[in-house]
């Protein structure tokens, strides 16, 4: 049996999730806004019940939840609708981010917005005196991932949003891999834009949602990317896939009473995957000291990485990188950016797992390296 170690690009569905989905695709399959019968009403009462589950990961209010088709979404809105509303042509973000950053910033960058690359540390985090060395009077936002997607390293979101207190700048974080799992830091006030994606927590696909804090009593000024219906305050119109944000509620309901046993029981299969491989003499990548327990990312002296993922194509299912940009087949911008030496970088791999996840046949895997 493959055993599947890329939690990092894709959960498998948790079946009390599933469960719930089906019951909003096949019980109770109202449109949310139909206000006239029960069918509807139910289905805006589940709507309104997964923005309170999903809002108390983050210390946020149900007004604070807007639904979306994932982080992606969530961070273009962002990012292209923030600059939409605003006068100030200047942005902070850092070289590790998502592509799903990088590249609406790089739209602004062809519109004429200056844009700071904040470089990381060795270890792959950027710290919050970077960050505020960036700042300049007119920047208008400051985007800084929560947990990077691969090296699994955490960014000082808490200390670098005590750092933004003088500063009127929007501080948006992309927490499509720490959201439901690493939980303290994405509570901090300071914090006014957050990212989501549902199937990185065991929810479906295709559903995410944008955190839009308060700050002085005005939300951030965003403009919506298209129009028609005047769903989620006109932010991200049409109907509402109930089924997929009943899900993603109770998807973050349950993390919300599990993360500490999950990240316990995740923590527990580091150690046997690392014992397991250590003949290998792996060489791990990023600040093993600020690094969510489900994720890994590592070479083995004179392994490429291709050829390792050809080896263990019977046994593992893992990753050369980012899954959303395997198809380049370049080296990580990560990677590069951390200045890992060309070798480490070309035999690179991630491997990411979940409180689920079989151990592998770990003795194969090392005889077939």
């Amino acid at each position: 049996m493959v055993v599947y170690l890329d939690c990092a690009a894709t959960t498998p569905l948790d079946p009390r999730v599933r469960a719930e989905v089906l019951r909003y695709l096949d019980d109770d399959f109202g449109n949310a806004g139909s206000r006239t019968h029960e069918y509807g009403r139910r289905a805006r009462a589940a709507v309104e019940s997964a923005r309170d589950r999903i809002a108390a990961l983050t210390g946020s209010s149900r007004g604070d939840v807007v639904f979306t088709s994932g982080a992606t979404e969530s961070n273009n809105l962002t990012i292209l609708g923030l600059a939409a509303q605003s006068q100030s042509r200047h942005i902070v973000t850092t070289r590790i981010e998502h592509h799903a950053v990088l590249e609406p910033v790089a739209e602004l960058q062809r519109l004429g917005f200056t844009v700071t690359y904040v470089d990381p540390e060795p270890g792959g985090w950027v710290s919050s005196e970077a960050v505020t060395a960036a700042l300049r009077p007119d920047t208008l936002l400051v985007s800084v991932m929560h947990v990077n997607n691969e090296t699994g390293v955490r960014q000082p979101i808490a200390e670098i949003a005590e750092a933004l207190q003088d500063h009127p700048a929007y501080f948006h974080t992309d927490a499509a891999q720490g959201f439901g799992k690493d939980i303290e830091s994405l509570t901090h006030p300071r914090l006014d834009l957050i990212s989501i994606s549902g199937h990185k927590i065991h929810a479906p696909k295709g559903v995410g949602a944008l955190i839009l804090r308060r700050r002085n009593g005005a939300r951030p000024p965003i403009r919506p990317l298209f129009h028609g219906g005047g769903q989620e305050r006109g932010l991200r119109p049409g109907t509402l896939p109930v089924h997929l944000i009943a899900g993603l509620g109770t998807a973050a309901e349950i993390a919300n009473a599990e993360w500490k046993d999950r990240a316990r029981q995740c923590r527990a299969y580091r150690i046997q995957l690392l014992e397991g491989l250590a003949p290998l003499h792996p060489v791990l990548h990023g600040d093993q000291s600020r690094v969510l327990p489900h994720i890994v990312n590592l070479s083995f002296p004179g392994i490429d990485a291709e050829a390792l993922m050809d080896a263990w194509s019977e046994l593992v299912a893992i990753s050369d990188g980012a899954a959303c940009t395997t198809q380049s087949r370049q080296c990580s911008h990560v990677l590069g950016a951390m200045a890992l030496p060309e070798e480490r970088m070309s035999g690179a791999v991630r491997l990411s797992w979940c409180h689920t996840s079989p151990l592998p046949d770990l003795p194969a895997m090392v005889a077939a390296a």
